[in-house]
């Protein structure tokens, strides 16, 4: 069976896209609008009133004069009358001199001044010195303003909003009890799971109902399941079911480049969530905190192992008796700690995982109620459509039909904004490029040749569409094929069948042209890893038996190595592993060979077709192959192959 999210088709070459998702600006400390900018822009305020009023109050009154043009002023009779000060001399002209103007200048040393002044019978005194002004404006007031600043940036460094000093405080969001509108109403397609739910919210609800018997509410619940599956929105709905406190944070939101911040953090969280009991408290990607402890080179356990063993000891330590649910979620449980799994701990482990046909009709119902679709929408034909896809791939589907019927100024959204949504999503965008005709005749005998031995060989899914138009990142064509049921289980033959349909494009290349091209790069490495699996971990040779070779073991959920990719075995084993390998590979080819010589004129007919119109429904396809349409019946089994292509 193709996997409908890696369809075969023409990849010439891997390119590397380099994406860059821009990261959220958020404003400092000292940001516009913010409350610590305005504080700033105050005290900024108030030193500029200060320096104005010293300036006002301090400064000596008058036109200042040069002591010499004072002095001659004295002895020609122009002065009524001065004030001598320590270091300045401020008076008055005469009324009929100078008009009665004031006067200052800077004071010197003159033995001779008041004699002078005695002389000219001038009026002066002394100047009265006032030190509590210049004492307040000159040390109590800079000692004041300092102080005030000291406080605000401790304040600030230490608050509850976030700081320097206050890295030791938990990260999470507490949402209320009314804050949370998600309740079970808004998840669909993972039914087992939200039944498992469904119990922690009576739990939450009504404890005593469980503990008069003697029995203890569950402390702890995992989330497990593949990345867009829902596991976040589950833990919300059963905060909006039970109408209780939720702290929600990320597992990574503990570690710090502080020793001890984790462990603190992680006391901190516990001491706010017994205070808000009944509540519940949900880490995100738990994967990211609660991995495996191992003990470091340099002797000693890193900070992440230290916030890991205080949050074992703090779920050890609450009372299970004040309602405190614990949920987590993570999509790589086989890295996490055997502590964090055994009883008393996260007594649940709930899979939430990709739903079937069913779960993707109630999902896809739940996206579209806030878009308008035309009447001749069947959302039960975009969920068969959608085999893989989870959660969150149904709700980009929903949305890029949504922005597609949008673009073209459609009224409502129609079924082929739905087709074309789902082609971009599983093959890519839609290029533009002009490719000569000759790579373009290449590029459908491959399809081709993809598209007719997965029609002609019994119990593979049926071609959906064939395409020579370039998608992607280098995909010059691709053949999409959509399964008529979920299936979990794949037997020998059908994995031969699915090693002959990706062998199907090289080897039209070669029946019709008589040359191969680097168009099958893909289909190669697909059928090479898949012919390893069936030898080294599915036991399916037969001279070399059934046992695993490999050892290196991989993530359930994500397609991630957890260790070493070739096992332990002898290099006779090793040639023997490669030998297999290569008979199953061959053996496909062959198989694809024949199906394709018995089909000769048919692959012209749908070369020149696919040349003419690009594009080719699965229909359409059946229809120039002279093939009946497959009919969905989950009791029919696969039929084996005729006793000449055996």
């Amino acid at each position: 069976m193709a996997d409908l999210r890696t369809p075969s088709g023409m990849n010439p070459r891997e390119p590397r896209p380099s994406d860059r998702r821009p990261g959220e600006k958020r404003p400092g400390p000292f940001g516009a609008g913010g409350r610590p900018a305005g504080t700033i822009w105050w005290v900024l305020g108030f030193l500029l009133l200060m320096a104005v009023g010293q300036a006002y109050f301090l400064a000596p009154a008058g036109q200042a004069v040069s002591y010499s043009e004072f002095k001659q002023a004295v002895r020609s009779g122009q002065v009524a009358e001065v004030t001598v000060g320590e270091q300045t001399i401020s008076g008055q002209y005469k009324k009929e001199t100078n008009g009665g103007r004031s006067f200052n200048t800077n004071r010197i040393e003159d033995p001779k001044l008041v004699e002078d002044l005695d002389a000219a019978g001038v009026k002066y005194a002394g100047e009265f010195v006032s030190r509590w002004l210049p004492e307040i404006l000159g040390w109590i007031v800079p000692l004041v303003l300092l102080f005030a600043l000291w406080s605000f940036f401790f304040r600030r460094m230490g608050g509850a909003e976030g700081g320097v000093m206050s890295f030791a405080r938990s990260k999470h969001k507490v949402f209320a009890e009314d804050d949370v509108k998600i309740t079970f109403a808004d998840v669909a397609g993972v039914d087992e799971a939200e039944q498992e739910l469904r119990e922690i919210v009576e739990f939450l609800k009504t404890p005593r109902k469980y503990t008069v018997l003697g029995g203890k509410i569950p402390k702890g619940v995992l989330l497990v399941g593949p990345p867009g599956t829902g596991k976040t929105l589950l833990a919300k709905a059963v905060a909006g079911e039970a109408k209780v406190p939720f702290f929600s944070l990320s597992g990574s939101e503990f570690v710090e480049m502080f020793v001890g911040v984790g462990a603190a953090r992680v006391r901190d969280l516990f001491q706010q969530a017994e205070a808000k009991a009944p509540c519940i408290i949900f880490i995100d990607e738990l994967d990211a905190l609660g991995r495996a402890r191992q003990q470091s080179p340099m002797g000693s356990h890193e900070e992440r192992e230290q916030t890991l063993n205080q949050l074992l000891a703090e779920m050890d330590g609450f009372d299970s008796h004040k309602a405190i649910i614990i949920m987590a979620a993570t999509n790589r449980p086989e890295v996490l700690d055997p502590a964090l799994l055994r009883p008393g701990r996260f007594d649940r482990q709930v899979l939430v995982d990709k739903p079937d046909v069913k779960g993707r009709e109630q999902v896809l119902r739940i996206h579209t109620k806030t878009v308008k679709l035309a009447p001749e929408v069947e959302l039960r034909k975009v969920a068969a459509r959608t085999a893989g896809f989870a959660g969150a791939d149904l709700a980009n589907l929903v949305n890029e039909a949504a922005l597609l019927a949008a673009r073209k100024d459609k009224p409502a959204v129609q079924p082929t904004d739905f087709d074309e949504a789902i082609d971009r999503l599983i093959a890519g965008l839609e290029k533009k490029r002009v490719m000569s005709t000759k790579e373009r005749e290449i590029v459908a005998y491959h399809e081709a040749g993809h598209a007719i031995v997965a029609t002609r060989l019994p119990g593979m899914d049926p071609v959906h569409k064939i395409s020579i138009v370039q998608r992607g990142f280098g995909a010059l064509g691709y053949t999409m094929q959509l399964p008529l049921e979920d299936r979990y289980l794949m037997q020998r033959i059908d994995l031969q069948h699915q090693l002959a349909v990706l062998f199907g494009g090289r080897t039209a290349e070669e029946i019709a042209l008589g040359e191969i091209s680097t168009g099958a790069q893909n289909d190669l490495q697909r059928a090479s890893d898949l012919a390893r699996a069936m030898v080294t971990e599915w036991g399916m040779s037969d001279s070399l038996g059934a046992i695993a070779y490999e050892t290196g073991k991989r993530s359930r959920f994500l397609d991630i190595p957890l260790g070493p990719e070739r096992g332990v075995y002898a290099e006779e084993t090793a040639r023997l592993i490669d030998a297999e390998v290569k008979r199953i590979l061959t053996e496909a080819h062959d198989l694809a060979r024949r199906l394709l010589h018995e089909s000769r004129e048919s692959l012209e007919t749908v070369t020149r077709q696919l040349l003419k119109q690009e594009v080719m429904e699965g229909h359409e396809l059946r229809a120039l192959l002279g093939v009946p349409e497959p009919v969905m019946d989950s009791e029919q089994g696969t039929a084996p192959l005729p006793p000449e292509l055996r």
